[in-house]
């Protein structure tokens, strides 16, 4: 396991939520002047992606990400995308969050499994910043943040070995393995198949410093080339013209990461018969997890982190719903296996004497166990952790 994983994580699946979540306040606002108090309007939006990014690219809450440590459980990590979320006056109930975290997971799976090269995950996550970028590029003060974590990934990844990204590549997968959410999308441009498992191309561009397979070279021991035989290829294979910029600034070549919904079409997810099962087997099946206070200090730092701006005077936040219908939002939320769904969790990180219940209680929400004798000593300055914070 890579301890240089989270950032791209966090950062590529952050990326996957603002298309998202941009896509459908696109979708449902109202011009200004014909829009009803309880109505979104492009200015709410506007001020929503600000919020968001803005709390999502926080110095100190950016600090806390890229110091190296092991991925965390998938609920670790969606109690902080739900707060993210309501980062801003927007509110979703838990089957919108389920929605906007299966959508989000998936298009990175597919993301990390398409990448020609484990370095290639660096594009992908420089394409989701590229875009970010566009979002508030009326905004010089977040812009600037978004611009300081693309020199921090540059600082801390581009000096990496192949093997080091072979490693994060690695990682990831594990992470999703168990994950097969089928999206329209994909199944409409038939890369994955009715059981949520990706199709992967046999045809395209190969991976840029390598050759179109075809040929085989035979050299003697004085590595002299002796010998040429040529085999035909199911694939249509071409050269790169060129390899992406993994600069501040250029051309990316690598399309995966980009917006795949900036044509407007409806997305919708539905919970495959393997992960269904996958589901019920974890469930009978949890094991004594020894990172439960590591995880727990994580969740203390990234969200004490987390400067979140509350609705003023009056306002009470407005709905998103990720559905085309109300009622296909209730469905949803009354046919999802539970073992499945998380349950969205309101957190207050500031310095209060409730916090230390208010995050005892996340790690009852992440059934965890207490770790075994001896494996968590990390863990034991934990109430001093979050009386600090």
């Amino acid at each position: 396991m890579s301890t240089r994983t989270l950032p791209l994580l966090f950062l590529n699946l952050g990326g996957e939520m603002l298309y998202i979540l941009d896509q459908r306040l696109r979708a449902q606002s109202i011009p200004g002047e014909k829009a009803r108090k309880d109505e979104w309007t492009d200015v709410d939006r506007k001020r929503v992606m600000n919020d968001i990014i803005s709390t999502m690219f926080n110095k100190k809450f950016m600090e806390e990400l890229f110091k190296p440590q092991e991925l965390y459980s998938k609920k670790a990590l969606r109690t902080v995308y739900d707060r993210l979320a309501h980062a801003s006056i927007m509110r979703l109930n838990q089957a919108s969050m389920d929605k906007l975290y299966d959508l989000m997971t998936m298009a990175f799976k597919y993301q990390v499994l398409l990448c020609p090269r484990p370095r290639d995950i660096l594009l992908v996550t420089f394409n989701h910043l590229d875009a970010i970028k566009d979002f508030i590029s009326d905004s010089p003060g977040i812009l600037n943040q978004v611009d300081e974590t693309f020199r921090r990934l540059i600082e801390t990844y581009n000096c990496l070995s192949d093997g080091e990204f072979q490693l994060i590549r690695q990682t990831l997968l594990i992470f999703f393995q168990d994950m097969h959410i089928r999206v329209s999308i994909f199944l409409k441009d038939k890369v994955q198949n009715s059981n949520g498992r990706f199709v992967l191309p046999i045809s395209g561009p190969v991976p840029w410093g390598t050759e179109v397979p075809g040929l085989i070279r035979i050299f003697n021991h004085k590595g002299v080339e002796v010998k040429r035989a040529e085999f035909s290829t199911a694939g249509n294979y071409v050269t790169p013209q060129r390899e992406g910029s993994f600069e501040l600034y250029g051309d990316r070549v690598l399309k995966l990461g980009t917006n795949m919904y900036s044509v407007t079409r409806p997305v919708e997810t539905h919970v495959s018969g393997s992960s269904k099962n996958l589901a019920s087997q974890a469930k009978e099946n949890i094991a004594p997890n020894p990172l439960a206070k590591e995880e727990l200090n994580f969740l203390a730092r990234l969200l004490g982190g987390l400067d979140i701006q509350k609705p003023a005077g009056g306002e009470s936040g407005f709905r998103l719903n990720l559905f085309t219908t109300d009622e296909e939002e209730e469905h949803a939320a009354q046919t999802r296996p539970e073992e499945l769904s998380y349950k969205v969790i309101n957190i207050e990180a500031t310095q209060e004497p409730g916090r230390r219940a208010e995050l005892s209680r996340i790690l009852g929400e992440l059934d965890v166990a207490e770790p075994r004798p001896g494996s968590a000593e990390k863990g034991e300055d934990l109430l001093a952790l979050m009386d600090g914070l």
